[in-house]
């Protein structure tokens, strides 16, 4: 293999990652290194929770052949609208929040039913969703904004001022719990890292080069260690970064090491011959769309809590942020590629074009004309790329 297409094949491989650190850096630059501020490195957090939480389930959707759910953001107003009628009431916090991941579960399993055995398509199905569900919020809201009052919900599912995890070793400058959650996760990261090359050389299976290992490993551990000084400089771990992280380290292991993750694979690989196979292929669809309902109810509980509110208007455009998040993570539009790390990567360079070109005043409309633009650019790079490897 000559060294041209060593490092083309690198370029393809690591392309998101290039791209979101060269657009870290082209910010840095032009804000004055504003978007690295502690604060501002808490917003991209908060303020795009909702967005890591949908993405991921939008990925298992899209791992299917391709296939959108247009409906989640209006199930996130539908489930926000449900629980701020239901604490108002005084019912108990935790009640309320089952009663919303409820909610969600049984909206994704009515529209995945008639995804999977009716065979309506999934735009027309959820499409559909999109307009019941929005309608329903208004209905219940009366076109009204209801506060969403419960300390101890916002609190715990907020994004605001007050929600952060305590520092319990009380530090004076750093927070000292944030620093050492850091640390923690940066040794478990080379512990599977290692683990994981020694299982493969035991089963006889090629890995990289140890100094391709070495160098990943070292940039990712940076990476980390300075985000997570980062947050301790300011008030340490946001409660919606707990949330946003039990998601991507349970839906990493379901789509890279359970069953039903290969089967998603499969189905957007070759349908016909994952049928032929002896799966079902329905029972999968079904997983998707309601795993989907699932987490949009976790995305309108972490959506109320953080606006503490729950408005008829909210989660216009969550669909598009999670669409969008997954295509540009590497996500193909034909199905049966795509993984939850670069799904995140993704929406985390939608977080970082959002709050740079906010924090150049740049125009809401023409943040909407270089989001699309970023889209289109990552769909055609896909696409482009199928037809070479073809």
């Amino acid at each position: 293999m000559t060294t041209k297409t060593k490092i083309l094949n690198f370029v393809q491989k690591y392309t998101m990652i290039i791209a979101l650190v060269l657009v870290t850096a082209f910010f840095t630059w032009r804000t004055g290194g504003k978007i690295l501020m502690p604060q501002n490195i808490t917003n991209i957090i908060s303020q795009n929770a909702y967005v890591f939480v949908l993405a991921t389930g939008m990925l298992c959707c899209i791992l299917t052949g391709g296939n959108i759910d247009l409906s989640v953001g209006s199930v996130v107003c539908f489930v926000g609208t449900i629980g701020a009628v239901l604490m108002n009431k005084n019912l108990n916090m935790w009640l309320a929040v089952i009663i919303m991941l409820l909610v969600g579960v049984a909206i994704g399993a009515w529209q995945a039913f008639w995804i999977a055995y009716v065979k309506v398509p999934p735009f027309i199905t959820t499409l559909a969703g999109m307009l019941i569900f929005r309608g329903l919020s208004n209905v219940v809201l009366e076109g009204k904004t209801m506060a969403v009052t419960n300390e101890a919900f916002v609190k715990i599912f907020g994004g605001g001022a007050d929600c952060y995890v305590p520092d319990l070793f009380n530090g004076s400058n750093l927070n000292l719990l944030c620093l050492i959650v850091g640390i923690i996760a940066c040794l478990l990261y080379l512990f599977f890292t290692v683990r994981n090359i020694a299982a493969r050389k035991r089963t006889g299976l090629e890995t990289d080069a140890a100094y391709k290992v070495a160098v990943k490993s070292v940039i990712i551990v940076a990476v980390v260690m300075f985000f997570t000084v980062r947050l301790a400089q300011y008030k340490g771990l946001p409660m919606a970064l707990i949330w946003v992280a039990a998601v991507i380290l349970i839906y990493t292991y379901i789509t890279s090491k359970t069953t039903v993750g290969r089967y998603l694979y499969a189905i957007g690989g070759n349908e016909t011959a994952t049928k032929l196979s002896g799966i079902n292929t329905k029972s999968i669809y079904f997983f998707a769309y309601t795993n989907m309902g699932f987490l949009a109810g976790l995305a309108g509980i972490l959506t109320i809590a953080r606006l503490t509110s729950a408005q008829p208007t909210y989660g216009q455009n969550y669909e598009m942020d999670a669409i969008g998040s997954c295509f540009i993570g590497g996500a193909s539009a034909y199905g049966g590629v795509g993984t939850v790390p670069g799904v995140i990567i993704g929406a985390l360079l939608m977080g970082i074009i959002n709050i740079g070109m906010s924090i150049m005043g740049v125009d809401a409309n023409y943040q909407k004309v270089v989001k699309g633009l970023v889209l289109l650019a990552a769909v055609i790079f896909d696409v482009v790329s199928k037809k070479k490897n073809g």
